[in-house]
Parts: C-alpha cells; sequence; structure tokens
C-alpha cells in the first residue's frame, strides 16, 4: 500500500514563478549581451559562482553583489538583480496547488536560496509568511540549498519528518541531498507535470477549478 506524504517543501524561484532561465535570457537580449554570456560570467565561472553563493548565504547583500556581478559582465550595476529578473511572473498552477494542498491538510513550506530582500525583493507580493506553513530563506539562516542543514530547518518548523515530506525544485542538484534525508522529491521542469506528480506523492487531487477559490492563484500577485 501507497504511503502516501503529509508535507510539501517548495523552492520558490523557478518553482512558484515562471522559470529563472527564461528571465536571465530575455534580460542579456533587452541589455544587447552575447547569448549565454550573462549565465556563463556569474553562474559558471569560479568567480561569479563565489558571489551568487554568498549572496545566498547572506555574506553579501544584493547591492555589493549587483556591484561585483556588474563588473563581471561590463553592465550597469544599478539595480542589477531586479533587472535581470525583471520577467518573473507567478506560476499559477503550482501556486494553485500549494493552495489545495493546505486545504486539505497538507503542511506546505518553502525553502530558498535567497538574493537578497533589497532593493529588490523576489517575495514581493507573493505573502509567502500568511500562505505557508514554513518559510526557510537562506541568508537569514547562513546555510543554503544543497546543504542539509536548511532541509532540516524547514522540517523542524513543519514538525515533520523528510519522509513525511515531498520537494519540489527546479535544480536538479539539490534533490539528491534532500532525497538522502529521505524526503520524495519532484525535479519541476514542467508545471502540470509537477502538479500531477505532487497528486500523485500526496495522494489528493489539486487541481481546483471552484471560481470561489481560483481567486487564490491570483490575489496580491
Amino acid at each position: 500500500m501507497t504511503q502516501h506524504r503529509k508535507g510539501l517543501v517548495l523552492d520558490f524561484g523557478g518553482v512558484l514563478t515562471t522559470p529563472l532561465l527564461t528571465a536571465a535570457l530575455a534580460f542579456e537580449k533587452r541589455a544587447g549581451l552575447p547569448w549565454g554570456a550573462l549565465l556563463t560570467r556569474l553562474y559558471l565561472k569560479p568567480e561569479g559562482i563565489r558571489l551568487s553563493e554568498e549572496l545566498e548565504r547572506g555574506a553579501l547583500t544584493q547591492t555589493q553583489w549587483n556591484e561585483a556581478a556588474g563588473q563581471l559582465v561590463g553592465i550597469d550595476p544599478e539595480g542589477l538583480m531586479g533587472r535581470i529578473f525583471a520577467d518573473l511572473r507567478p506560476e499559477p498552477s503550482v501556486i494553485a496547488a500549494a493552495a489545495a494542498a493546505r486545504r486539505a491538510g497538507i503542511r506546505v513550506g518553502i525553502v530558498s536560496n535567497t538574493v537578497g530582500l533589497e532593493p529588490w525583493d523576489l517575495y514581493d507580493g507573493y505573502d509567502i509568511h500568511r500562505r505557508y506553513d514554513a518559510v526557510v530563506l537562506s541568508g537569514e539562516h547562513g546555510t543554503r540549498k544543497p546543504e542539509p542543514e536548511i532541509f532540516r530547518l524547514v522540517l523542524r518548523d513543519l514538525g515533520l519528518t523528510a519522509e513525511e515530506c515531498v520537494f519540489v525544485d527546479d535544480t536538479e542538484q539539490y534533490l539528491a541531498p534532500a532525497a538522502d534525508l529521505g524526503f520524495a522529491t519532484v525535479h519541476a521542469v514542467d508545471p502540470a507535470r509537477t502538479v500531477a506528480a505532487l497528486e500523485t506523492l500526496l495522494g489528493i487531487p489539486l487541481t481546483d477549478t471552484d471560481p470561489d477559490r481560483v481567486a487564490l492563484r491570483g490575489d496580491t500577485l
């Protein structure tokens, strides 16, 4: 008999929002950068990786990251993080599925590698502290995915064990450490497939067409 999970832990950017990569590539085009130049310099080369990891741990402010990243890429650093991800939008189907899970009694948390909260706030308008049962942002704790400690923090706040939970992330390399702790994992590559996988693992329907509840998908977003 299948043992359904009773907790759900979600990444934020790329799971509850549209894809990060799509937004970054759109910024490259607007900025007149060669295709892939931004991603290569900031997320594949050692100095860019170091800067991003320090930002996610809260060791750098977003403004400090903007300045350093702007130099690496050779573009204006003013508000750079917000400009890179200006095209991000909510992912309604996954947001609605998370809300449906909570209504069904599933404990739902967020664990997110942060990019600082100012001058640009990735989470602005999503009301994450009201909509979810636990929110663990890496920069507030000095630890980041894929380190096990960040998963233990969200489990503590949910009051559940890893074996009771599902973890969803669009970054595949973060799934194996969660699985090692006991999470069931879902690689978020397509919202419909993500929701279908969660329905199977949680054992409940998550697609809601009730017009009185559809508002939950978009109010304040």
